[in-house]
């Protein structure tokens, strides 16, 4: 079996910058719409494709793996912005107590990321370019990395001091513990929902990824 690694995976996205992932679609036959409605996973395929992912191919193992993200960037007053915040991983309570930031599956998802920005055109858009490729190697000692680090040692002692439902998007400064999922109260059982979270780099943080892959 054929590993494509994270630097493979780079340079052969980086090939497709400027053009348009939709089109790519039509190409590698993946479906971006479905009963009228957009295939919401449709661009992560393309990329997928694009960096040489195919059915008989793995990503790296161990100190080499990685993962694509794709975030949606528009124009606001003529500068590109990122448009939303970026998923990172899911909370799971136990791992959040026990584990401090850099054993951290937070921390192993940060630093494999491989950042894909996708020009946004609005809601069910026909149209969505690669605009840059990036990987985030940082270093433990840099800066970022220390100020995102008391976000998640802030948000881990609340935690463990408050408990889970007390943990609140509006906590930290580059990450958040963020809601995510349907929530609220299943109309067919009458029973709500578990309420579960994620860590989200805030849009802030999507921002200055950009810049300091640049």
């Amino acid at each position: 079996m054929k590993i494509v690694t994270r630097t493979t995976a780079i340079k052969n996205l980086k090939k497709y910058i400027n053009r348009d992932l939709f089109k790519l679609a039509k190409d590698f036959n993946i479906t971006t719409f479905k009963n009228g409605k957009q295939n919401k996973g449709w661009k992560g395929l393309v990329l997928e494709r694009l960096a040489g992912l195919e059915n008989n191919v793995s990503k790296a193992p161990n100190g080499l793996s990685y993962e694509l993200k794709s975030v949606s960037f528009h124009k606001v007053k003529d500068k590109l912005v990122p448009k939303e915040t970026m998923a990172i991983t899911m909370i799971n309570p136990k791992e959040l107590k026990e584990h401090y930031f850099f054993k951290s599956h937070c921390w192993a998802k940060l630093k494999s990321i491989v950042f894909c920005a996708v020009m946004w055109h609005g809601q069910n858009a026909t149209k969505a370019e690669l605009l840059e490729v990036e990987s985030l190697d940082f270093l433990e000692d840099d800066e970022l990395i220390k100020e995102i680090k008391a976000d998640y040692d802030f948000i881990r002692n609340k935690l463990i001091k408050e408990g889970f439902d007390n943990l609140t998007g509006k906590d930290g400064k580059w990450i958040q513990a963020r809601t995510k999922g349907t929530g609220g109260i299943n109309p067919r059982t009458g029973e709500r929902r578990p309420i579960t979270r994620a860590f989200y780099a805030k849009t802030d943080l999507v921002k200055k990824i950009f810049e300091i892959g640049k």
